[in-house]
């Protein structure tokens, strides 16, 4: 499979948007895309991003992203990298793109000096838990909560 891996641009956010709604078909969590392309095009390309995105791109569209944001540590009292998505499509599996993608964001986070990358995945994902054991990275058990602040 011949791709190559780059900035999220203007153009890819019609397919970013789906790729995000397979995403979260593929974790079983609620999505809409009610605003969503307006909504990224704001975060990752304002004036003061708050989101960053690298794509997986073949010549016919993009396959994968990675979408991440630099976050404080109050216990490390330092700066760390959050990797919110990583996604890739059935076909652009098996090829070690996501060992890639992770690799550009250690580089990422030693140009920022972050000192980790800290991400969390659904209990049932055994591929993605395999797929992080395997590089290196370390679970810790954790109950995420979310408290909805538009109802």
């Amino acid at each position: 499979m011949e791709y190559s891996i780059r900035n999220c641009e203007l153009s890819d956010l019609p397919k970013l948007v789906i790729l995000c709604h397979k995403h979260a078909e593929y974790e079983k969590a609620d999505f809409s895309l009610e605003g969503k392309e307006q909504k990224l095009k704001e975060a990752l390309f304002g004036e003061h991003p708050k989101l960053f995105c690298l794509v997986v791109a073949t010549n016919e569209t993009i396959v994968g992203y990675v979408s991440y944001t630099f976050d404080f540590s109050t216990w490390d009292a330092a700066t760390f990298i959050y990797m919110d998505c990583l996604f890739l499509e059935p076909k652009a599996r098996n090829f070690g793109i996501g060992e890639i993608l992770i690799e550009k964001l250690k580089q990422k986070g030693i140009e920022k000096n972050c000192i980790n990358i800290q991400w969390q995945t659904p209990e049932f994902n055994e591929g993605a838990i395999k797929f992080y054991n395997r590089i290196g990275a370390k679970g810790k058990d954790k109950v995420r909560f979310t408290l909805d602040l538009k109802k």
